[in-house]
């Protein structure tokens, strides 16, 4: 049985997907500073199209010469966060209404309310600063945390899953690591990509040929040497700071691959076969997407999906840590007649 909100939660997760994949969009085709100045684009609502309008964007601008298709880009994915904004605003205040209800979580909604403004800032920031790398990586940051708040809220709401009951205390903890340690692959990639290092390598499993190539990580992540300032538009760093950005973060992906094949047997041993086929399967998707991202030299669909498949992976273990901790006010005994034919229950068959 869902809880009212429920529907608007989903419709919210659904917008969020939509608001990450075009930020990633806007951030591969180079259109982070489409528009010169924000909320608005040259001074207007939407990107100035007529003569007499780039006439007047170019005299307010005379630095930033007006193009379209990017200023597009950038306000297309403006009018979807700040519809998104709103959409979480509601949820926020139809939280405060039913405060009193009982299994109505109120924080999350209101923590929420936080993270978008907090992410209205970054967003801003990302265009006055000019694509600052510690804004970009914390606004790309933000919009995932975004995501996964609204997919946990949907959870919290839906009614739909079951408890497990009894948990081993140690497959919570490695799937807390997990979690930890994906969200700090997602850091490292919105490194990767606020730095332009996407391609500093183009070959696999080596980098220039090599398994290990001449890497500076001083420079690469020292963030005093990221002054504000500079337009960051294409990176500043030199080769083999992003070289080492790069390797970086493949490093980081083959951690975070052995972790999650060791999370999903420990899921399967205890049960849990579903999960342990989720965990799986965006494993999977994300690590073909990156290999294919070199390989095949970064493909605008391939980028896209990439960052998409990031999302997934995070939105797993998101569902994994809920399903394993799952509070007690969210349990439902019909929800549990109902459904424990559907999902994953201790000692059910995989």
């Amino acid at each position: 049985m869902t809880r009212p909100g429920y529907r608007l939660a989903l419709f919210a997760t659904a917008l969020a997907v939509v608001v990450v994949l075009l930020g990633a969009y806007t951030r591969l085709t180079h259109a982070g500073l489409g528009c010169p100045d924000w909320p608005g684009c040259y001074g207007f609502l939407g990107v100035p199209m007529s003569e007499q309008a780039q006439s007047l964007a170019a005299e307010r601008f005379p630095d930033a010469p007006v193009e379209v298709h990017k200023g597009w880009n950038e306000m297309v994915h403006r009018y979807f966060a700040g519809s998104l904004g709103l959409v979480i605003l509601a949820l926020a205040l139809q939280a405060l209404r039913r405060r009193n209800e009982p299994g109505q979580p109120v924080k999350l909604p209101l923590l929420l309310l936080a993270v978008v403004i907090a992410q209205a800032l970054f967003g801003m920031w990302t265009v006055t600063l000019q694509l600052w790398p510690q804004v970009v990586t914390a606004h790309l940051l933000g919009g995932f945390t975004t995501l996964s708040l609204l997919f946990l809220l949907c959870l919290r709401l839906s009614g739909a899953l079951p408890p497990l009951g009894a948990v081993d205390g140690r497959l919570r903890a490695f799937a807390a690591l997990a979690l930890l340690l994906v969200v700090g692959q997602i850091t490292l990639g919105g490194w990767v990509s606020s730095n332009y290092a996407a391609v500093a390598c183009t070959d696999f499993p080596t980098c220039h040929g090599e398994w290990w190539p001449r890497m500076d990580f001083a420079n690469a992540f020292n963030l005093t040497h990221h002054d504000i300032g500079p337009n960051y538009l294409g990176g500043l760093l030199y080769g083999e700071a992003r070289t080492a950005i790069h390797v970086s973060h493949r490093l980081g992906a083959l951690s975070v691959t052995l972790v999650l094949l060791a999370l999903a047997a420990l899921l399967r041993r205890n049960g849990l076969g579903r999960l342990a086929a989720l965990v799986l399967g965006a494993l999977t998707l994300q690590v073909g997407l990156g290999i294919a991202n070199v390989v095949l030299h970064l493909p605008l669909p391939v980028a896209v999906a990439h960052n998409g498949g990031g999302a997934a992976l995070l939105l797993v273990l998101v569902l994994v840590n809920y399903r394993l901790r799952q509070p007690a006010r969210a349990r439902h005994p019909a929800s549990m007649t109902s459904t424990a034919g559907r999902f994953d229950l201790p000692g059910a068959r995989p």
